[in-house]
């Protein structure tokens, strides 16, 4: 398990963010493909409250990520509304930022330049710098600043993919499987670092996973969506206090009764 955070990085001059309310109100969503109509999801209701941290299962390609992209603003639902603080989201901002599976840095700049894309496309590169520092401490990379991603592991690129996020202070950080092309033994780890860097910075935060055991160690609630066309078939709050442990007798059964609600038998 991953040591805390240590005191250094705990007290670094990071401000702490405003987290936000996100409303997912009657949303459906449909692509055109091939001139037909593909539906993904399906008159989806969800309250986030700040500063919660919310799991979204259910089986692939059922329409997750297609919530993660209109929270963060790269699409419009076909009808319904999603609202940050009762405001209709209709573009991208860096109050939402959206932390795909795939680290996706630039191979050609260092994870100092990576992290601090965001800063540059603002124009705060100049007033905001000595934040790439901060948030590199924060993550763990202080001393790989130099480095280029083709130098760093699975794990040290999700970290710096996580810095780049940070760097802007996001009210509210969506996460599409962050950890799911990593070992198990690093995704673990990160795992422990994601929870830290919530309670430290005090995001909004909504994970994308298809690891029941992932979205109970982490989760304040864990919602359940259907096959395609989406819609909500459970939700599962998690009651237990952090650190929480794999072999919590309560956790053990509520992963058995959400794999009962995907159709698995819960002995896997």
């Amino acid at each position: 398990m991953a040591p805390a955070l240590s005191q250094d990085a705990q007290n670094q001059d990071l401000p702490v963010s405003r987290s936000i309310a996100l409303d997912i109100e009657k949303v459906s969503h449909r692509y055109e493909r091939d001139g037909r109509q593909l539906q993904v999801l399906d008159d989806v209701s969800l309250k986030i409250e700040p500063g919660e941290f919310v799991a979204l299962l259910g089986p692939s390609g059922c329409g997750k990520s297609t919530l993660l992209r209109l929270a963060a603003g790269l699409e419009t639902a076909t009808s319904g509304d999603v609202l940050e603080d009762g405001r209709s989201i209709r573009a991208p901002s860096p109050d939402r930022i959206l932390v795909f599976q795939e680290a996706t840095l630039f191979p050609w700049r260092t994870v100092r330049a990576n992290v601090a894309i965001g800063l540059e496309a603002r124009g705060l590169i100049r007033e905001s710098e000595h934040r790439i520092d901060d948030v590199l401490k924060l993550v763990k990379l202080e001393g790989f600043a130099d480095f280029y991603p083709h130098q760093l592991s699975g794990g040290m690129a999700q970290r710096a993919a996580l810095a780049r996020a940070l760097v802007n202070d996001p009210k509210l950080l969506l996460l599409d499987e962050p950890f799911g092309k990593l070992d198990s033994l690093t995704r673990l780890r990160m795992q422990n670092e994601l929870l830290d860097l919530w309670k430290n910075a005090g995001f909004t935060a909504l994970l994308v996973t298809h690891d029941v055991e992932e979205a109970l160690l982490l989760a304040d609630r864990v919602i359940v969506l259907s096959d395609r066309p989406a819609s909500i078939v459970a939700e599962v709050r998690v009651e237990r206090p952090h650190p929480r442990r794999r072999d919590d007798a309560e956790l053990i059964a509520l992963r058995g009764s959400i794999l009962e609600t995907l159709g698995i038998s819960h002995d896997v």
